[in-house]
């Protein structure tokens, strides 16, 4: 836990609260847990009783089955208030789980009972364990068949150990639920219990927060939001002092480079504005209520900035007692891509916002809250250089992008190369861990290895089952999850985390085959598609709008072709054999956001709007693209 600029004399406890985070892997039930213990608490109003993911507000969130953003929600159990933090689970929202630890006290680490530890379960533990946090574990799904509850708890002590945890950390209690059927108890063999054995399993374990009795007003913004009626709302811990709307207080920030470099003095901090509060908000279930006054201790919203940042300190109005905390750290992104505007023929048909202003003001509004995102200029004022934790950070944003109204074309993703001092390449590195029924343990490693992938360990879970861990450049995974579940039929379940740099291995080819570039702008035909489909697989049906440079479809063999998917039959006044003939077309590969991105080459963008996606070549001129090919392989030559 990062300490403040300012030290107090004495400190306390208050007994009638808890502030505990949920950190697991994905899908092993965090969501559902708080939603069980929210039920059992009473928490949720009349009519909600029933909330399925309550905590997974998002659209997006709903449809993944994912938690993409970290909120706190509370409760009251025994006339003590528990404030919960949900998390993600991915390790490309890891930047959501590093700044939410600094708001809690203890971390409820959920694990499944038949999957143990998974990679990213270190990933979130080990943040946890470096602030040291008291860490309680929770093995759930223990009515799941082949679960090992105990072998769970023995998986999680090695995790922890390997993870540097201390000795107190390691002498973790244990509980044992089924959070979707609902019950628990202390362990697997007991009667089951209802839900409010893992309240009292909180009580009773997890530290109460410490305040300063003597401590000036002090709260580390950990997360924010934005009401269309209150403006920004600042999310965090008060760590010290009581807060009452009226208060005049002061937005602290620090600043970017330090006083004196030679020194490595702390950085100068800059007190961005000083406003009264306008609101306080406090958390109740899936809802928020004002509040007339918080204390030290308190996980709260406060309301009447005019700016706000992740990181960000509020603390009091007067100078000589200012308490400053420092830069929020998180780890550097691995990933990058371009955004760019739509300059496509059917830019503004189908979104609101269309031009590089708005892109680059959302982008802007974007990382303020998503500090584990990076936003810079390029050579082009229409272009954007966005780097991200993984596809999958990325490709939220985009979704969130363009179902907020906004056109943009984007790039393929590419991996952030470091160099050391030595002058050696290094390249991101991915630790995955794939299951999957055992007959197509082969398909995979195959699979895994033309991408560069290292197995490093393989063994068998049951009967049917096969564990794979393999050792990847992050590089070779983009685009494979969707292929993955076609090469395994359904059965493989992957999950992989950041594993650190390692040696560049070189150029790799991602695509073997040409695409299908239309010629000319103009409505596909079925006679036109019907000739096309032997040359390849086509991504658009009949009767769909097109232009010039737009991809239709990938080729069969290597190679661009620029085809015409517009040409309708021409029709005569003779009569020929079989001219009345059906034309049957094969339907059309329809790409999700993620396989397209992974699709494109460096020539090609793909570009979103709110009601499509299409594939394109960057430059839609035939003329120009192949006088572009011939400058660049004389360049080359």
């Amino acid at each position: 836990m990062a300490k403040p600029t300012t030290d107090t004399s004495t400190t306390s406890t208050r007994r009638d609260i808890r502030n505990v985070a949920i950190i697991a892997h994905v899908d092993h039930g965090k969501t559902t847990l708080v939603d069980a213990l929210l039920s059992v608490a009473g928490a949720f109003q009349r009519g909600e009783s029933h909330s399925d993911r309550a905590m997974d507000s998002g659209d997006l969130e709903r449809e993944r089955g994912i938690t993409i953003t970290s909120k706190p929600t509370a409760l009251r159990h025994r006339d003590v208030q528990i404030n919960l933090v949900d998390t993600p689970g991915h390790a490309d929202f890891g930047g959501e789980v590093e700044r939410v630890l600094n708001m809690v006290d203890a971390v409820l680490l959920l694990v499944d009972a038949f999957e143990g530890p998974m990679p990213q379960t270190r990933f979130v533990t080990e943040k946890a364990v470096a602030r040291g946090l008291k860490v309680l574990l929770a093995v759930n799904k223990i009515d799941r068949d082949g679960s090992t509850p105990h072998k769970a708890v023995d998986m999680t002590f090695d995790l922890l150990a390997s993870v540097g945890a201390s000795e107190e950390q390691l002498d973790f209690p244990v509980c044992f639920c089924s959070a979707r059927e609902r019950y628990a108890m202390a362990d697997p063999d007991d009667d089951p219990q209802s839900m409010e054995f893992i309240l009292d399993f909180l009580l009773e374990h997890a530290p109460p927060p410490e305040i300063t009795n003597d401590g000036e007003l002090a709260m580390w913004v950990s997360t924010l939001d934005h009401d269309p009626y209150l403006g920004y709302l600042a999310i965090g811990r008060l760590r010290g002092g009581v807060l009452r709307p009226g208060d005049r207080v002061a937005l602290v920030r620090p600043s970017e480079t330090p006083r004196d470099p030679a020194a490595n003095d702390a950085p100068e901090p800059t007190c961005v504005e000083q406003f009264r509060v306008r609101k306080l908000l406090g958390f109740q279930g899936t809802h928020r209520f004002e509040r007339d006054e918080v204390h030290a201790g308190d996980i709260v919203a406060v309301a009447g900035m005019a700016t706000l940042q992740v990181g960000d300190t509020l603390t009091t109005d007067a100078i000589e007692t200012r308490v400053v905390f420092p830069r929020l750290e998180v780890d550097p992104p691995t990933m990058t891509m371009r955004f760019r505007i739509n300059d496509g023929p059917f830019a503004g048909l189908e979104g609101r916002w269309v031009t590089s202003r708005k892109i680059e003001e959302r982008l802007k509004r974007e990382i303020k809250s998503n500090v584990a995102l990076q936003v810079s200029d390029t050579e082009s004022r229409d272009e954007f250089e966005v780097a991200g934790r993984g596809e999958l950070h990325l490709s939220v944003l985009i979704e969130t992008m363009r179902r907020e109204g906004y056109e943009l074309c984007v790039s393929r993703p590419r991996v952030i190369l470091r160099e050391t001092p030595e002058g050696e390449t290094l390249e991101p590195y991915e630790h995955v861990v794939l299951r999957c029924g055992g007959e197509y343990s082969g398909v995979v490693i195959e699979a895994l290895s033309q991408r560069q992938g290292e197995l490093i360990h393989m063994e068998a879970e049951g009967d049917t089952r096969t564990r794979l861990e393999f050792k990847i450049p992050a590089r070779g995974l983009i685009g494979y999850r969707g292929s993955m579940l076609t090469e395994t039929r359904g059965t493989g379940v992957m999950s992989s985390v950041f594993a650190g740099y390692g040696p560049y291995l070189g150029p790799r080819r991602t695509r073997h085959r040409g695409v299908l570039v239309a010629l000319e702008s103009g409505v596909t035909m079925t006679y036109s598609l019907h000739r096309l489909q032997e040359r390849g697989v086509l991504f658009v049906g009949p009767q769909v709008k097109v232009y010039a440079g737009m991809i239709v479809g990938e080729s069969s063999r290597e190679g661009d072709l620029i085809v015409n998917p517009c040409t309708a039959k021409k029709f005569t006044n003779v009569r020929a054999a079989g001219a009345d003939e059906k034309l049957l077309l094969t339907p059309p590969r329809v790409l999700s956001l993620e396989e397209a991105l992974a699709f494109i080459e460096a020539d090609e963008l793909l570009e979103v709007t709110p009601q499509s996606l299409r594939l394109r070549k960057r430059q839609l001129d035939h003329s120009a693209r192949k006088r572009d090919e011939k400058a660049l392989k004389a360049s080359a030559g």
